[in-house]
């Protein structure tokens, strides 16, 4: 069985100092190992900014998509090859601007992959913009009056949209963050872990001081019990969405593949896929 170690491979990450992203991507590696998987049985697809980054980081297939594409990527891959375990991760900015579409659809569709994303409140690879995530009256590069637009409660949204398996975590728990991931990728379906990732360049509000004075521990929440849905909601919205832990679970519902009518036992990739004429011409006959 693989070890922490060898999830490693010799690519030094190029995150500033300090980064919230150095715990994420440890984390992302003991979680792998933690469950018994082996590098050539994880993929990880990650998007455009620092975090997506990511992916060539980490031992084991990766791929840095497209501004706000990892999950359509990660989606495909997933079901070309079903044996692989399959984590979507980029920041908040690459999932929740322009990626949102895809977030939401990927909840909705309940697929088995899992979704990490680095929140930082801000675009930190082009230089400290507002992202979908800063609070009203941020001031930033792009918004030096402080921004008028309130901050999305991501959280919020995946439970409106159906998300079976809803967590948040702290980037400097890294106790608490890897055992986190190593429940979503155990749950069959989709899993969104966001992740307060802080930005100790761009990011002078959301530190990681302000954090720890501001996050609410759901393991302290008394018979919080993350099974009940309208706990969760009624949780965060008392706690502003800044609370860590998981927050819901349903392990009830099935995911997309259970649900898929044709679905193949065997991964496609592992397929005979070879299209001699006599299938190409049966096939075109269908559509006749």
């Amino acid at each position: 069985m693989a070890t922490f170690k060898e999830f490693r491979n010799k690519i030094k990450p190029n995150w500033c100092p300090g980064c919230g992203d150095f715990s994420v991507q440890a984390a992302i590696q003991r979680a792998a190992a933690n469950v018994g998987l082996e590098p050539d049985n994880l993929a990880v697809v990650s998007g455009i900014g620092c975090s997506g980054r990511i992916s060539g980081y980490i031992n084991a297939y990766g791929l840095h998509g497209v501004h706000g594409r990892a999950l359509p990527i990660a989606q495909g891959v997933k079901m070309a090859n079903k044996d692989l375990t399959v984590i979507a991760s980029g920041g908040d900015g690459d999932g929740f601007a322009i990626g949102m579409g895809h977030t939401i659809h990927a909840i909705r569709r309940n697929i088995d992959v899992t979704y990490i994303v680095m929140d930082n409140q801000i675009y930190g690879l082009t230089k400290g913009q507002t992202s979908p995530r800063s609070d009203v009256g941020f001031k930033t590069k792009s918004t030096p009056n402080g921004s008028v637009e309130s901050a999305l409660n991501v959280m919020e949204m995946a439970l409106t949209a159906g998300a079976t398996f809803v967590a948040q975590s702290f980037s400097s728990d890294l106790k608490e963050l890897t055992s986190l991931i190593e429940q979503g990728i155990n749950h069959k379906g989709f899993s969104l872990i966001n992740v307060f990732s802080p930005c100790v360049t761009f990011n002078k509000v959301n530190t990681y001081d302000w954090f720890k004075q501001n996050i609410t521990k759901l393991s302290d929440v008394e018979e919080y019990e993350a099974s009940n849905r309208m706990t969760a909601m009624q949780t965060l919205m008392q706690h502003n969405g800044l609370v860590t832990g998981l927050i819901y679970q349903n392990s009830q519902q099935p995911s997309y593949q259970e649900l898929l009518d044709g679905y193949s036992d065997q991964p496609l990739a592992a397929q005979d896929l070879a299209l001699d004429e006599e299938k190409f011409n049966k096939m075109m006959a269908e559509f006749m």
